[in-house]
Protein backbone atom coordinates (compact mmCIF):
# COMPACT_ATOMS: atom_id res chain seq x y z
CA UNK A 1 0.00 0.00 0.00
CA UNK A 2 2.48 3.00 -1.40
CA UNK A 3 -0.08 5.39 -1.56
CA UNK A 4 -0.61 5.56 2.18
CA UNK A 5 2.92 5.99 2.59
CA UNK A 6 3.10 9.67 3.87
CA UNK A 7 1.24 12.37 4.84
CA UNK A 8 -3.22 12.01 4.65
CA UNK A 9 -5.40 14.46 6.23
CA UNK A 10 -8.24 13.95 7.61
CA UNK A 11 -10.75 16.45 5.64
CA UNK A 12 -12.97 18.52 7.22
CA UNK A 13 -16.59 19.59 6.22
CA UNK A 14 -16.77 23.31 5.98
CA UNK A 15 -20.65 24.90 6.84
CA UNK A 16 -22.32 27.70 5.78
CA UNK A 17 -23.32 30.07 8.28
CA UNK A 18 -26.50 28.25 7.84
CA UNK A 19 -24.93 24.75 9.28
CA UNK A 20 -25.60 23.73 5.38
CA UNK A 21 -23.10 21.74 4.00
CA UNK A 22 -20.67 24.19 2.07
CA UNK A 23 -19.62 22.40 -1.14
CA UNK A 24 -17.54 25.35 -3.25
CA UNK A 25 -15.77 25.47 0.45
CA UNK A 26 -15.01 21.64 0.59
CA UNK A 27 -13.58 22.15 -3.02
CA UNK A 28 -11.47 24.90 -2.01
CA UNK A 29 -9.72 22.64 0.82
CA UNK A 30 -9.27 19.64 -1.21
CA UNK A 31 -7.56 22.31 -3.84
CA UNK A 32 -5.56 23.48 -0.90
CA UNK A 33 -4.49 20.03 0.11
CA UNK A 34 -3.16 19.06 -3.49
CA UNK A 35 -1.51 22.63 -3.58
CA UNK A 36 0.47 21.94 -0.76
CA UNK A 37 2.18 18.51 -1.72
CA UNK A 38 -0.11 16.29 0.74
CA UNK A 39 0.06 12.64 -0.16
CA UNK A 40 -3.60 10.88 -0.24
CA UNK A 41 -7.52 12.56 1.70
CA UNK A 42 -9.24 10.74 3.89
CA UNK A 43 -13.27 11.37 3.70
CA UNK A 44 -15.71 11.49 6.44
CA UNK A 45 -13.36 10.59 9.08
CA UNK A 46 -13.76 12.31 12.88
CA UNK A 47 -12.71 15.78 12.30
CA UNK A 48 -14.70 16.08 9.46
CA UNK A 49 -18.07 15.66 11.84
CA UNK A 50 -19.67 12.98 10.67
CA UNK A 51 -21.53 12.22 13.27
CA UNK A 52 -23.48 15.34 12.54
CA UNK A 53 -24.32 14.92 8.64
CA UNK A 54 -27.30 13.12 7.73
CA UNK A 55 -26.69 10.35 4.80
CA UNK A 56 -27.50 12.43 1.99
CA UNK A 57 -25.08 15.33 3.50
CA UNK A 58 -22.30 12.26 3.41
CA UNK A 59 -23.16 11.22 0.24
CA UNK A 60 -23.01 15.34 -0.64
CA UNK A 61 -19.38 15.44 0.58
CA UNK A 62 -17.98 12.37 -0.84
CA UNK A 63 -19.37 13.01 -4.66
CA UNK A 64 -17.75 17.11 -3.87
CA UNK A 65 -14.49 15.60 -3.12
CA UNK A 66 -14.24 12.85 -5.48
CA UNK A 67 -15.74 15.76 -8.31
CA UNK A 68 -12.88 17.98 -6.93
CA UNK A 69 -9.76 15.60 -6.73
CA UNK A 70 -10.27 14.10 -10.45
CA UNK A 71 -8.04 11.44 -9.39
CA UNK A 72 -5.38 13.78 -8.79
CA UNK A 73 -4.73 11.91 -4.92
CA UNK A 74 -6.00 8.68 -3.50
CA UNK A 75 -8.82 8.20 -1.61
CA UNK A 76 -9.76 6.91 1.69
CA UNK A 77 -13.25 6.87 3.34
CA UNK A 78 -14.33 6.40 7.06
CA UNK A 79 -16.53 3.82 7.11
CA UNK A 80 -16.88 2.73 11.42
CA UNK A 81 -19.20 2.68 14.16
CA UNK A 82 -19.92 0.85 17.15
CA UNK A 83 -23.12 -1.40 15.63
CA UNK A 84 -20.99 -3.99 13.64
CA UNK A 85 -24.08 -5.01 12.03
CA UNK A 86 -24.64 -1.59 10.19
CA UNK A 87 -20.63 -1.24 9.31
CA UNK A 88 -20.88 -4.48 7.77
CA UNK A 89 -24.16 -3.48 5.47
CA UNK A 90 -21.90 -0.07 4.28
CA UNK A 91 -19.42 -1.81 3.72
CA UNK A 92 -20.84 -4.41 1.22
CA UNK A 93 -23.80 -1.83 0.21
CA UNK A 94 -21.70 1.21 -0.78
CA UNK A 95 -19.90 1.80 -4.06
CA UNK A 96 -16.10 1.84 -2.70
CA UNK A 97 -14.51 1.99 -6.56
CA UNK A 98 -13.61 5.46 -6.17
CA UNK A 99 -11.23 4.83 -3.00
CA UNK A 100 -8.25 2.68 -2.08
CA UNK A 101 -9.16 2.18 1.59
CA UNK A 102 -11.54 2.42 4.52
CA UNK A 103 -10.43 4.13 7.50
CA UNK A 104 -12.72 2.22 10.51
CA UNK A 105 -12.37 3.30 13.98
CA UNK A 106 -12.51 1.24 16.79
CA UNK A 107 -15.89 0.80 18.50
CA UNK A 108 -16.61 3.66 20.60
CA UNK A 109 -19.13 4.00 23.80
CA UNK A 110 -19.85 0.47 24.14
CA UNK A 111 -16.69 -0.45 25.89
CA UNK A 112 -15.52 -3.98 23.87
CA UNK A 113 -13.24 -6.68 25.23
CA UNK A 114 -9.97 -6.91 22.98
CA UNK A 115 -11.89 -10.14 21.62
CA UNK A 116 -14.81 -8.29 20.77
CA UNK A 117 -12.71 -5.68 18.97
CA UNK A 118 -11.01 -8.84 17.20
CA UNK A 119 -14.54 -9.88 16.50
CA UNK A 120 -15.62 -6.32 15.17
CA UNK A 121 -12.67 -6.03 12.95
CA UNK A 122 -13.08 -9.74 11.61
CA UNK A 123 -16.36 -8.84 10.58
CA UNK A 124 -14.89 -5.68 9.17
CA UNK A 125 -12.54 -7.47 6.68
CA UNK A 126 -14.50 -10.00 5.92
CA UNK A 127 -17.18 -7.34 4.64
CA UNK A 128 -14.77 -4.68 2.86
CA UNK A 129 -14.10 -5.29 -0.99
CA UNK A 130 -11.32 -2.76 0.03
CA UNK A 131 -8.06 -2.83 2.49
CA UNK A 132 -8.79 -1.67 6.20
CA UNK A 133 -7.14 1.11 7.91
CA UNK A 134 -7.81 0.06 11.49
CA UNK A 135 -8.23 3.40 13.81
CA UNK A 136 -7.57 3.26 17.36
CA UNK A 137 -8.36 6.66 18.95
CA UNK A 138 -8.58 5.54 23.26
CA UNK A 139 -9.27 9.28 24.15
CA UNK A 140 -12.64 9.01 21.78
CA UNK A 141 -13.52 5.37 22.16
CA UNK A 142 -12.87 4.95 25.68
CA UNK A 143 -10.71 1.65 24.86
CA UNK A 144 -7.60 1.08 23.69
CA UNK A 145 -6.75 -1.43 20.90
CA UNK A 146 -3.86 -2.84 22.25
CA UNK A 147 -0.75 -3.74 20.02
CA UNK A 148 -1.67 -7.59 20.85
CA UNK A 149 -4.90 -7.13 19.22
CA UNK A 150 -3.74 -5.02 16.22
CA UNK A 151 -0.58 -7.67 15.60
CA UNK A 152 -3.72 -10.50 15.39
CA UNK A 153 -5.85 -9.03 13.11
CA UNK A 154 -2.74 -7.61 10.50
CA UNK A 155 -1.72 -11.32 10.55
CA UNK A 156 -4.98 -13.11 10.12
CA UNK A 157 -6.87 -11.02 7.44
CA UNK A 158 -4.53 -9.86 4.34
CA UNK A 159 -6.85 -6.92 3.46
CA UNK A 160 -6.26 -5.46 6.98
CA UNK A 161 -3.08 -3.26 5.90
CA UNK A 162 -2.61 -0.86 8.16
CA UNK A 163 -3.67 0.96 11.76
CA UNK A 164 -3.77 5.13 12.96
CA UNK A 165 -2.76 4.97 15.69
CA UNK A 166 -3.83 7.84 18.54
CA UNK A 167 -3.12 7.17 21.58
CA UNK A 168 -0.88 9.21 22.02
CA UNK A 169 2.13 6.77 23.46
CA UNK A 170 4.89 6.75 21.91
CA UNK A 171 6.07 3.32 23.43
CA UNK A 172 2.77 1.70 21.98
CA UNK A 173 3.50 2.97 18.74
CA UNK A 174 6.86 1.46 18.62
CA UNK A 175 5.80 -1.99 19.70
CA UNK A 176 3.32 -1.63 16.53
CA UNK A 177 6.48 -0.80 14.32
CA UNK A 178 8.88 -3.45 16.35
CA UNK A 179 6.28 -6.74 16.38
CA UNK A 180 4.28 -5.75 12.70
CA UNK A 181 3.95 -8.29 10.05
CA UNK A 182 5.99 -7.07 7.06
CA UNK A 183 3.96 -4.50 4.69
CA UNK A 184 1.80 -3.40 7.72
CA UNK A 185 1.26 0.12 8.03
CA UNK A 186 1.85 2.00 11.31
CA UNK A 187 0.20 5.67 10.66
CA UNK A 188 0.26 8.43 13.11
CA UNK A 189 -2.77 9.92 14.23
CA UNK A 190 -1.35 12.13 16.37
CA UNK A 191 0.28 15.41 15.06
CA UNK A 192 2.54 15.82 17.83
CA UNK A 193 4.40 12.83 17.97
CA UNK A 194 4.22 11.77 14.24
CA UNK A 195 7.91 12.54 14.00
CA UNK A 196 9.52 10.60 16.47
CA UNK A 197 6.86 7.82 15.23
CA UNK A 198 8.33 7.79 11.37
CA UNK A 199 11.62 7.79 12.47
CA UNK A 200 11.00 4.85 14.51
CA UNK A 201 9.56 2.99 11.35
CA UNK A 202 6.34 4.59 10.91
CA UNK A 203 4.03 4.95 7.28
CA UNK A 204 3.79 8.55 7.91
CA UNK A 205 0.32 10.32 8.98
CA UNK A 206 -3.48 11.03 8.81
CA UNK A 207 -3.16 14.48 9.91
CA UNK A 208 -5.06 17.48 11.04
CA UNK A 209 -2.28 20.45 11.45
CA UNK A 210 -1.16 18.51 8.15
CA UNK A 211 -4.63 20.04 6.25
CA UNK A 212 -3.86 23.63 7.63
CA UNK A 213 -0.21 23.62 7.06
CA UNK A 214 0.08 21.00 4.21
CA UNK A 215 3.43 22.31 2.69
CA UNK A 216 5.14 22.45 5.80
CA UNK A 217 4.13 19.45 7.49
CA UNK A 218 4.14 17.09 4.39
CA UNK A 219 7.88 18.43 3.75
CA UNK A 220 8.35 16.98 7.55
CA UNK A 221 7.17 14.21 6.89
CA UNK A 222 9.10 13.20 4.12
CA UNK A 223 12.63 14.33 5.65
CA UNK A 224 11.35 12.57 8.68
CA UNK A 225 10.94 8.88 6.16
CA UNK A 226 14.11 10.27 4.17
CA UNK A 227 15.88 10.18 7.89
CA UNK A 228 16.75 13.84 7.73
CA UNK A 229 16.08 14.35 11.67
CA UNK A 230 17.70 17.56 12.04
CA UNK A 231 15.53 19.40 9.15
CA UNK A 232 12.89 18.07 9.60
CA UNK A 233 13.09 18.60 13.72
CA UNK A 234 13.02 22.24 12.47
CA UNK A 235 9.47 22.25 10.36
CA UNK A 236 8.25 20.05 14.15
CA UNK A 237 9.21 23.01 16.10
CA UNK A 238 7.74 25.20 13.85
CA UNK A 239 4.41 23.78 13.69
CA UNK A 240 4.55 22.48 17.76
CA UNK A 241 2.20 25.11 19.13
CA UNK A 242 -0.45 25.39 16.27
CA UNK A 243 -0.49 21.82 17.16
CA UNK A 244 -1.30 22.37 21.09
CA UNK A 245 -3.72 25.38 19.89
CA UNK A 246 -5.66 23.65 17.14
CA UNK A 247 -6.90 20.85 19.72
CA UNK A 248 -7.35 23.59 22.67
CA UNK A 249 -11.05 24.00 22.11
CA UNK A 250 -11.78 20.85 20.10
CA UNK A 251 -11.57 19.75 17.00
CA UNK A 252 -12.35 20.33 14.43
CA UNK A 253 -12.90 23.66 15.14
CA UNK A 254 -9.35 24.79 16.10
CA UNK A 255 -8.10 23.90 12.10
CA UNK A 256 -11.35 25.43 11.21
CA UNK A 257 -10.40 28.59 11.92
CA UNK A 258 -7.11 28.06 10.77
CA UNK A 259 -8.91 27.85 7.17
CA UNK A 260 -10.94 30.79 8.12
CA UNK A 261 -7.55 33.05 8.69
CA UNK A 262 -6.19 31.53 5.47
CA UNK A 263 -9.60 32.87 3.31
CA UNK A 264 -10.13 28.63 2.28
CA UNK A 265 -13.16 28.56 4.01
CA UNK A 266 -15.31 29.48 7.27
CA UNK A 267 -15.13 28.02 10.55
CA UNK A 268 -19.13 27.25 11.06
CA UNK A 269 -19.14 24.08 13.13
CA UNK A 270 -22.11 21.97 13.97
CA UNK A 271 -23.32 21.50 17.50
CA UNK A 272 -22.38 20.49 20.13
CA UNK A 273 -19.35 21.90 19.24
CA UNK A 274 -18.98 25.42 19.14
CA UNK A 275 -16.07 27.59 17.33
CA UNK A 276 -13.38 28.77 18.88
CA UNK A 277 -13.34 31.77 21.86
CA UNK A 278 -11.74 35.38 20.60
CA UNK A 279 -8.25 34.38 22.75
CA UNK A 280 -7.63 31.64 20.68
CA UNK A 281 -8.83 32.72 17.45
CA UNK A 282 -6.68 35.95 17.71
CA UNK A 283 -3.50 33.28 18.96
CA UNK A 284 -4.25 31.06 15.82
CA UNK A 285 -4.47 34.29 13.40
CA UNK A 286 -1.02 35.50 14.76
CA UNK A 287 0.49 31.77 13.91
CA UNK A 288 -1.39 32.37 10.20
CA UNK A 289 0.42 35.17 9.70
CA UNK A 290 3.69 34.39 11.18
CA UNK A 291 3.79 31.11 9.14
CA UNK A 292 2.79 33.54 6.12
Amino acid sequence: MQQLIGTGVALITPFNTDFSVDADGLKNVVNYQIDGGIDYLVVLGTTAEAATLNKEEKELVIQTVIEANAGRLPLVLGVGGNNTAEVVEELKTRDLSAFVAVLSVSPYYNKPTQEGIYQHFKAVAEASPVPVILYNVPGRTASNMLPSTVIRLAKDFKNIVAIKEAAGDIVQAMRLIQYAPEGFLVISGDDMITLPMVLAGGAGVISVIGEGFPKEFSRMVRLGLERKADEAYKLHYLLADSIDMIFEQGNPAGIKHVFKELGVCGDTVRLPLVNVDDDLGERLGDFVAKIR
